[in-house]
Formats: structure tokens, C-alpha cells, sequence
């Protein structure tokens, strides 16, 4: 899978129409869907899509199967693309509320009307669980959670912050993550 998925995407750097279309047939869903989490309205993520895909060929030729699955690189250069997205237009994930707040200027988009804010918001009980979950997890999994997902920064830069070893804040993310999954998939059961 390691071969293919580089063979893949060096057709996608070469600039190879098939492997371009197989690529956004793949992961578009799923870049459109990270996107819409974030991004105010739909015509928003549908540009943010096409902007990601841009990144992906202009990149393509970059990506390594030894470092990360083909599904991980196209998330992490999602997520890098959003975070840089959001801070251009003044805009920050706030751990504190979990709510898309205004970093800089005092007006707040969320007023223009009840869907902006719906849109831009996590309703009331997504934000109750996400913090009740968030609290019930060990410190450094939580720590490590809320600065790469809801903080934007890097593995690398946490470790740094945090000063832990990469591959304990690593191992950290992953487990914390498990826990969260976990736990979202026992309450779907019970509900």
C-alpha cells in the first residue's frame, strides 16, 4: 500500500487528470466536511475544498507513506489550511467556550442572524459533552488535544510547550483520542 499510495501521488504531481479526479473523489467528502465543520457557510468550504486540493497537487510530490498514511497527510494539510484560513480572517478557536470567537476587531459575525451563529457554533450540548469529556480525560491527554485541535499548533510545538518527548505527547493524542471515540460510541449505544 506504502508503493501505491507514493506511485499515486506522484501521478497527482506529474499532473495526471485521473489520479487528480481519484484524489478529490477520495478525500473531497472528507476535506468538504472539516471544512464545513469551521467555515461560516457552505460557499465558504466549497472554496476552502478547491483551495486544499490546489495545496495537495502543488505538494504532492512531497509526501512520504513512511512518515504518514496518504488519509493523514491530506488531513493534516486540511487542517493547516483551515487554521491559516480562519487566522487570516481574524478568527481563533477558543478552548475556553469552543465557540469560533473574533481575535482581533470587537464585532462579532455570529450576530448577523440565528444561522450564522448556528453555523458557526457548536450547539449548547456539543459544547457541554466536548467539556464533560474534556475533563474526564487524564491532564496531558487533554492538554495535548486542545492545543493541536482546538489551538491549531503542531505536535512539535506542544511537545516543546508541554516539554515532553514528541512521542509522549504522540502517544498521548492517540490515546485521548481513543477515549473520545470510545466514549461517543458508548453513548450512541445507550441513546
Amino acid at each position: 500500500m506504502l508503493d501505491e499510495d507514493w506511485n499515486f501521488m506522484q501521478r497527482v504531481a506529474a499532473g495526471d487528470d485521473a489520479a487528480v479526479g481519484e484524489l478529490y473523489d477520495r478525500f473531497g467528502p472528507l476535506v468538504y466536511k472539516a471544512a464545513r465543520q469551521v467555515l461560516p457557510s457552505r460557499a465558504e468550504a466549497e472554496d476552502a475544498v478547491q483551495e486544499v486540493f490546489v495545496r495537495l497537487w502543488r505538494t504532492a510530490d512531497r509526501y512520504d507513506p513512511r512518515r504518514a498514511k496518504l488519509v493523514t497527510w491530506v488531513m493534516l494539510i486540511t487542517r493547516r489550511h483551515l487554521i491559516d484560513k480562519l487566522r487570516r480572517r481574524g478568527v481563533r478557536i477558543d478552548a475556553g467556550t469552543l465557540d469560533v470567537e473574533p481575535a482581533v476587531n470587537g464585532t462579532d459575525p455570529n450576530r448577523q442572524g440565528g444561522d450564522a451563529r448556528h453555523d458557526r457554533r457548536l450547539s449548547e450540548e456539543q459544547r457541554a459533552w466536548l467539556r464533560d469529556v474534556l475533563r474526564d480525560l487524564p491532564e496531558l491527554q487533554r492538554s495535548v488535544i486542545e492545543r493541536t485541535y482546538l489551538q491549531g499548533f503542531t505536535l512539535r510545538e506542544v511537545s516543546e510547550q508541554l516539554n515532553s518527548p514528541l512521542g509522549t505527547v504522540k502517544s498521548a493524542l492517540s490515546r485521548g483520542l481513543l477515549r473520545l471515540r470510545d466514549r461517543a460510541s458508548d453513548e450512541r449505544a445507550l441513546g
